[in-house]
């Protein structure tokens, strides 16, 4: 029996039924009262209609009870059974459940709640009350309250100490919290409390389980490593970092890599393996892994890789075994071992071993470097066939070398092949007899070596001599065509000055002197393609350039060509002749308008190139710098792999006859070489062409002087062309000087012939004066112009001098001592611009 007040264990507190009001029992009781006695004041004949209206009025009622039971309406309260499985199911929960209402009021608690509490009659403690003490669970007990109140579910995991009950030394409680709507609009509180501590017991034990485990792993007395499929290492144990003096802490967050501590051609071999799908595989290597100091570590691996069913590869398990010196009774025998691994994995030269059938035995490490990963496709699991690793209809031949080496024959000529597959590289090959065949039926020995940028180096330089002896030849024919045109254009302004614009024979001249310029602008292609026309650099922000050219590209490509003109950002400064850059972009922009004869687009970007950036773009010949790249692509007809490599060639064209020079992107390539920049160009038949030019990045001094402003000041003409003084003209060409001396003679000057640079010492000796100014060719027989201006020097130092040349400036600069202040003239140039640049340098 049990004792009062006692909680019996299956007890439970539900007080969410409304109580009934005894204040409504009694008016009721007040009401029946009232009536009966005011009967007594009424007589029979009155009082017998209102007591047979009562006796209808409590007929009615006793009726609609009996209807309102029946339909469920009214319900006896108290102790009658339920049959609410939902109240039996959250009575009967091994977890505590509580439900608190809006003003603190416990409306319900379940049994497990209450021997959790240790509640006894109808006092029931909130959670709030159950878990205090440390610090850290009355934060958590906070947050779940201050969840409720904002009607938000909550959960927490609280370490109590001691357990609830106190059979413990500590327990864990997993506390949750959550809003539950009641009828008319209220809110309450459903607070859960599950005791886990068995369940944190558990997990403590496997953790402490799998830490032992991993203790064992890492003592280990071999050195163990798994590798991702990607190269990263995730997991190193202690043994094998203490042999390389890693931290572990850089293993398994990106700070490791097998690359770090394994050879690179190693790496590849191990990262290229293939198998059965769902296979397993291990593999042997004899290497040295690299220490954190960079001293090597002679081991064996021992490579196991799981293949995954699609026949990737997946995370490999690798044991490390040190072969160090150490206590071995065959000591001799291992390090001999380990010094052939050594060499037959780190040697620049693939080897592999090949039997009769071509099928490859062992390999090094740069041979799988060198040709990947070749299929197996012997019947019995043999090695790949080597003659898969070669371009198609080039295994014959090492067919060939390999019937001979069965022979045991030793004059095996090398063979000039390539690898397989579309970007295949060139590769020597020998190939060498075993001798006695080996245990695993080896019969050949081949011995490859890259030679793809021998290869390029080679046709690069092939393609540079060709160029620089027709350089050297357009330069030549350029430097005698401007002497002819220089004579055709002075004479053409001395007929021109002496007739009439009303003249018949004016215009006449005018043609003859409009097709000598033409003759000197081609010229003047031939020097940029020989890197010999005068340029006159500048600061050029290209950005800028190229919004004042679109006008004129727009004009030039027509209406059915778009021009999307795209700059970079915070575009660095460069150092170029502007008009030379504006005639890159134009030949550029009409190339590609006449390969898009139906129309299309043509798309010029600027973009600042950073020197890591450009040491990735390998452009040939190009160091690692700061540069300002611009690109030009177009989608037009592109140019097959034959016809870029003669694109800058002179002279070569593939256009119809009469509609190009074939000096258009020559002349590109001339100028930007002797900007120091760099061209480079992609193009594929029927997707177009892109070229993209690297010019030098420049970064202006403090101050400085623009040179267009300096040019410009240069270039004013003066307002009177006649002067005084003695001129020294020095000129080969008998046409040319007797031009120019006809017109500085009709200035006012007095002028002095000499054909060569040793006739003209003879004047100057013989006149035993300096002349106000010498004006000399460059390129003359027995003395040339610089040096006829050392003899000068020690003369007269200070004597002004005017160079003309149909040579760049800097071509001859370099003979000069350094500092050598002179004036220059380009040729072909009008008698006028003659005039000036005396005028100029004469200062009167």
């Amino acid at each position: 029996m049990a004792h009062e007040g006692d909680t019996p264990k299956s007890a439970t507190i539900d007080r969410s039924d409304r109580p009934g009001h005894i204040g409504l029992v009694l008016l009721l009781a007040s009401i029946l009262v009232g009536a009966i006695l005011s009967l007594r004041f009424l007589d029979s004949d009155q009082a017998q209609p209102l007591i047979l209206g009562l006796l209808a009025f409590f007929a009615m009622a006793g009726v609609f009870f009996l209807f309102a039971v029946a339909i469920g309406f009214i319900q006896f309260s108290g102790h009658a059974a339920r049959n609410d499985i939902t109240k039996i199911m959250a009575d009967t929960s091994g977890e505590g459940l509580i439900v608190i209402e809006d003003d603190g009021r416990v409306i319900y608690a379940n049994e497990a709640y209450l021997l959790l509490a240790g509640s006894s009659g109808g006092d029931v403690r909130a959670v709030e009350r159950l878990f205090t003490g440390a610090p850290e669970v009355s934060e958590a007990i906070y947050r779940l309250a201050q969840a409720s109140r904002e009607y938000r579910a909550g959960t927490e995991e609280i370490r109590l100490s001691p357990s609830l009950d106190g059979s413990q030394e500590f327990g864990w409680y997993r506390v949750r919290v959550r809003p539950l709507p009641r009828p008319g609009g209220h809110q309450a509180a459903l607070w859960t409390i599950a005791d886990v501590t068995h369940e944190r017991e558990r997990q403590e034990n496997v953790f402490q389980e799998l830490q032992h485990a991993i203790d064992y792993l890492d003592h280990a007395p071999a050195g163990f490593l798994s590798i991702d499929p990607h190269g990263s290492i995730i997991y190193l144990n202690a043994t094998l970092a203490s042999w390389l003096d890693y931290d572990l802490a850089q293993v398994g967050s990106g700070g490791l890599s097998l690359a770090d501590i394994v050879p690179r051609n190693v790496v590849a071999m191990m990262a290229s393996f293939s198998g059965e799908p769902g296979s397993v595989r291990t593999e042997t290597f004899d290497l040295d892994l690299r220490r954190r100091n960079g001293q090597f570590l002679p081991v064996r691996l021992y490579h196991r890789i799981a293949f995954g069913q699609d026949g990737t590869m997946g995370p490999s398990r690798t044991l490390v075994l040190n072969r160090s010196p150490g206590l071995d009774v065959d000591e001799g025998q291992r390090a001999a071992e380990v010094r052939f691994a050594r060499f037959f994995n780190n040697t620049p030269i693939a080897i592999a071993t090949v039997n009769r059938a071509g099928r490859v035995i062992q390999a090094n490490a740069p041979f799988t470097k060198l040709f990947g990963t070749l299929p197996r496709t012997g019947e019995g699991g043999e090695g790949p066939s080597i003659f898969e690793a070669f371009r198609e209809g080039e295994g014959a031949q090492v067919e060939a070398a390999l019937k001979v080496a069965a022979q045991n024959r030793s004059d095996i000529q090398p063979l000039e092949l390539h690898t397989a597959g579309e970007k295949g590289g060139s590769v020597r090959v020998w190939v060498t007899p075993v001798g006695e065949t080996g245990s695993e039926g080896e019969s050949a020995i081949l011995y490859a070596l890259d030679t793809t940028d021998f290869r390029k180096v080679e046709e690069q330089l092939a393609q540079s001599q060709k160029m620089n002896a027709v350089g050297q030849l357009a330069g030549g024919v350029a430097h005698d065509f401007n002497n002819v045109l220089q004579a055709i254009i002075g004479y053409s302004d001395l007929l021109l000055a002496n007739h009439r614009p009303t003249d018949p024979s004016f215009q006449d001249i005018m043609q003859i002197k409009q097709n000598a310029n033409r003759a000197a602008s081609l010229v003047r292609q031939l020097l940029a393609f020989s890197r010999r026309q005068t340029l006159r650099p500048e600061v050029l922000n290209l950005n800028d350039r190229l919004y004042d050219l679109s006008m004129l590209l727009k004009r030039l490509l027509g209406e059915r060509v778009e021009l999307d003109l795209s700059h970079g950002r915070d575009l660095w400064f460069v150092k170029a002749d502007v008009n030379q850059f504006e005639q890159v972009i134009v030949n550029l922009a009409v190339n590609a308008r006449d390969a898009m004869p139906d129309g299309g687009k043509l798309a010029i970007r600027t973009a600042n190139v950073l020197a890591p950036e450009a040491e990735r773009l390998n452009v040939s010949g190009m160091p690692p710098a700061e540069y300002v790249a611009i690109s030009v692509s177009d989608t037009g007809t592109g140019m097959s792999a034959e016809v870029l490599d003669k694109i800058f060639e002179p002279f070569f064209t593939t256009k119809e006859v009469g509609k190009g020079t074939g000096l258009g992107l020559s002349t590109v390539f001339g100028i930007i070489k002797q900007s120091g920049g760099f061209i480079d160009v992609d193009s594929q038949v029927g997707q177009g062409t892109t070229f993209r030019i690297y010019l030098p990045r420049y970064i202006p001094e403090a101050q400085e002087v623009p040179e267009e402003a300096k040019a410009e000041e240069a270039r004013k003409p003066a307002a009177d062309m006649t002067g005084q003084g003695t001129i020294l003209l020095v000129e080969d060409e008998d046409p040319v000087r007797a031009v120019n001396a006809r017109a500085l003679t009709a200035r006012g000057y007095t002028v002095l012939e000499a054909a060569s640079g040793v006739e003209a010492l003879q004047v100057i000796e013989e006149r035993g004066a300096p002349v106000d100014l010498v004006v000399s060719d460059v390129v003359m027989p027995e003395m040339d112009g610089p040096t006829l201006l050392g003899e000068l020097r020690k003369l007269y130092p200070d004597l002004q001098v005017i160079f003309v040349s149909g040579y760049a400036e800097d071509a001859f600069r370099k003979n000069l001592p350094e500092g050598e202040e002179f004036n220059f003239l380009p040729k072909p140039f009008s008698l006028r611009q003659l005039v000036e640049t005396v005028k100029q340098a004469m200062g009167r």
